[in-house]
């Protein structure tokens, strides 16, 4: 069933901690975890988390709480807006 995706955001989340691919997966399992998440994408040579989610259903609050939770340390975000792109599909706002 299609979500709702004018309450949609993009977090990315910066992480320390990660010291390989397996922190990514841990990670990624926390953060799907929660109801309004749609996507995730952990990179740990960057230290970084892109998250894709409803913004009703989860807050980034939330989200970087999971990350601490699961033993890394979520130390900011930068987030935006997933607006309907004018040719149907979506578009990430700078």
């Amino acid at each position: 069933m299609p979500h709702d995706v004018g309450r949609d955001r993009l977090a990315l989340i910066r992480i320390e901690g990660m010291h390989s691919n397996k922190c990514e997966k841990t990670i990624q399992k926390a953060l799907l975890s929660h109801q309004g998440v749609h996507e995730v994408e952990v990179d740990f040579p960057t230290g970084q988390a892109s998250v894709l989610y409803h913004h009703g259903a989860v807050s980034v609050e939330q989200l970087m709480q999971s990350i601490d939770e699961v033993g890394y340390k979520a130390t900011g975000f930068t987030q935006n807006a997933v607006p309907d792109a004018p040719s149907g599909g979506m578009r990430i706002n700078d």
